[in-house]
């Protein structure tokens, strides 16, 4: 067989070969990738930038807890994903970084030296009591937004990028006089018109329903009165007995204590001064100064440079991990060599070392009582736990075994799958526990959930009251007068409709609005303003400045319809309306840039060729890769 495939190889037709398979790569090879799925995937792809998974959800995050401040309620992923929103947010960001990529590429780079400054401007890293940066406030505030230093210098750097870009298009773009002027003179044209109003009166009263006419209204706004399903449960609460405070014995004491008693001691704390410089050769000039005798306030301001004053500091709260390390490494009055910092390079200087203290059993006695009582409570309830699924695994139901146990048994009034009662309040209780009486059928009863902080629960399906259209018994009074309301809105609707139809067949508006004895308004000089439409109202202005010279309108308001003509417009006077295009021209031009701005992010992503994984993006909120499918029509 070898012997076959090398003379094969050394044949025509394995040089004719070679060529097809060269030509068939030329022609898909755009199309082939061979090492498409190795290598690290993302949910965003734009160039040099991309966003994982984490990522992602962290930003998600972040969006979900502005949108339940606005709700005023907790908000799942699943009720957002529900709305669209993961996918716009993903549009957003994939346009965003997009953008970014070609930004960079194109020359649009902040310095690192601006990024420092702005980072030392942000009031949440300086220190409460100095009021100079703190390395360690720095460290801190990062932490607790769950970002990184590399994470907030992106960030800056982005935001820098789209600033300086929108200022610079902002500085060459200004829109024409006309546009200004448009507008000027739509705002002071004025119109004279005459008009009358069709009242509920004039087209007569509506007779009351019929059984059949609000089954049939029910059915047409099924969507809007069909009730929720509801489900009615048993939970079991697993709680300590009330006034059990064990009594903790004096081995156990004594023995957590050894256990914890490097925790529990003071540790070696320091007073020191650090200085951060912008760049190494700044730190080497704040070190030599120091070693030469200078405060550090004096080698600071030499080069404008804030000294930082740490007193009493554990090692463990210098936020950097490099400081830490010089700090501790000192002797007092010692001077370290420049380090990178976070952000620059650090200089310290210790000024006192405070020597650490062991922990005693008699300092340490109250905390470690309280620890060994909750842990007793925890245990406690635990036992309980225990015992019940015993006694289910023996064969009695929910309610017998948790009487056995001593356990809580709690009838929970009827709530939706999102925790609301009939009344439309929330329902104050765990989460778990919607979620669990949802997994479960009528009758069904949950093995025993751990709700965390030494917290347990079981749930017992007693009755589900399915989704269902109300009975005409029900809702039959509001519902005869949200019917009435829709005839007598109809009824009006053709009345107007027909005396609109007289007026545009040239009959005389004023004979129209005498055969049905309304009274004709007639207003010359009519201008479009805030005291204009208090005082005529928004429908009879929608009329007058919708309509042109000679043409009907109808128009629905407040008490029906108006129905009116329009005699005749007359322009804007320039000497009024010029001043006014003038005023107008900055909002134009932002809204035009704005408008620029977007086109060239739009533009700048398409150019980095970015884009974005949906399904992968529904992995990274924990919920399924595949969208739920479309419900049928």
């Amino acid at each position: 067989m070898i012997t076959a495939f090398r003379a094969f190889s050394r044949s025509k037709w394995a040089a004719a070969l070679l060529v097809l398979i060269a030509v068939s790569f030329v022609i898909v090879g755009a199309r082939m990738d061979v090492f498409a799925n190795l290598g690290p995937k993302h949910v965003i792809d734009a160039g040099s930038r991309t966003m994982n998974e984490a990522e992602f959800r962290t930003a998600f995050d972040q969006v979900r807890t502005r949108l339940q401040e606005q709700a005023g309620r907790p908000l799942t992923n699943q009720d957002l994903v529900a709305e669209n929103i993961h996918i716009r947010f993903l549009d957003s960001q994939t346009e965003q970084l997009g953008f970014l990529n070609w930004a960079w590429k194109a020359g649009i780079r902040p310095g690192q030296e601006l990024i420092v400054k702005q980072i030392r401007q942000i009031p949440a890293f300086f220190n409460s009591v100095t009021g100079q940066f703190d390395q360690q406030a720095y460290q801190t505030a990062l932490a607790q937004q769950n970002l990184t230093p590399a994470m907030l210098e992106q960030d800056l750097r982005d935001q820098y990028a789209i600033e300086h870009f929108g200022s610079a298009v902002f500085a060459g773009a200004r829109v024409p006089r006309i546009y200004g002027a448009l507008l000027a003179g739509s705002a002071y044209e004025a119109r004279d018109g005459r008009w009358f109003e069709v009242t509920r009166a004039m087209a007569g009263q509506v007779a009351a329903p019929t059984d059949a006419q609000l089954n049939a209204f029910i059915q047409e706004n099924a969507e809007r009165l069909r009730a929720p399903e509801f489900r009615m449960v048993s939970v079991v609460l697993f709680t300590p007995e009330r006034n059990a405070a064990p009594a903790i014995s004096e081995d156990r004491i004594r023995e957590r204590f050894q256990f914890k008693k490097d925790s529990l001691g003071k540790p070696e704390t320091r007073s020191f001064v650090t200085l951060t410089a912008p760049n190494r050769e700044t730190a080497q000039k704040v070190a030599a100064a120091l070693r030469a005798g200078q405060s550090p306030a004096e080698a600071g301001r030499a080069n404008n440079i804030t000294p930082a004053v740490f007193d009493a500091t554990p090692r463990t709260a210098i936020g950097d991990a490099a400081t830490a390390g010089a700090v501790f490494g000192l002797q007092p009055n010692q001077v370290s060599d420049p380090v990178q910092a976070g952000v620059g390079f650090a200089v310290a200087k210790v000024t006192a070392i405070q020597p650490g203290q062991p922990a005693t059993l008699e300092n340490s006695r109250e905390q470690i009582v309280q620890e060994l009582r909750e842990e007793d409570v925890k245990t406690q309830t635990y036992a309980k736990v225990e015992k019940y699924e015993a006694a289910r695994q023996a064969g009695k139901n929910l309610a017998d075994a948790a009487q056995s146990v001593g356990a809580r048994l709690v009838e929970l009034p009827p709530f939706t799958k999102d925790g609301k009662l009939p009344n439309g309040q929330a329902l104050n209780a765990p989460p778990q526990i919607f979620e669990t009486a949802w997994s479960l059928t009528k009758g069904g009863e949950s093995d025993v959930i751990d709700a965390g902080q030494g917290q347990y629960f079981a749930v017992r399906v007693n009755d589900i009251r399915p989704s269902a259209l109300p009975t005409l018994a029900e809702v039959r009074e509001p519902l005869a007068q949200q019917w009435i309301q829709r005839e007598t809105l109809r009824k009006v609707s053709a009345k107007a409709e027909e005396l609109a139809g007289r007026v545009r067949n040239g009959e005389d508006i004023a004979a129209v609005a005498r055969s049905v004895n309304a009274p004709l308004t007639v207003r010359t000089g009519v201008m479009r303003d805030q005291a204009t439409q208090q005082a005529l109202g928004q429908a009879v202005l929608q009329g007058l400045f919708g309509q042109g010279k000679g043409q009907v309108f109808s128009q629905p308001g407040e008490q029906g319809f108006v129905i009116g003509r329009v005699d005749n417009v007359h322009a804007a006077n320039p000497a009024v309306a010029g001043p006014l295009a003038e005023q107008v021209r900055p909002r134009l031009t932002q809204e035009l840039v704005q408008a620029l701005v977007q086109a060239e992010m739009t533009a700048g992503a398409k150019t980095s060729k970015a884009k974005n994984d949906p399904a992968m993006a529904r992995q990274a909120l924990g919920l399924s890769g595949d969208a739920p499918a479309a419900p049928p029509q």
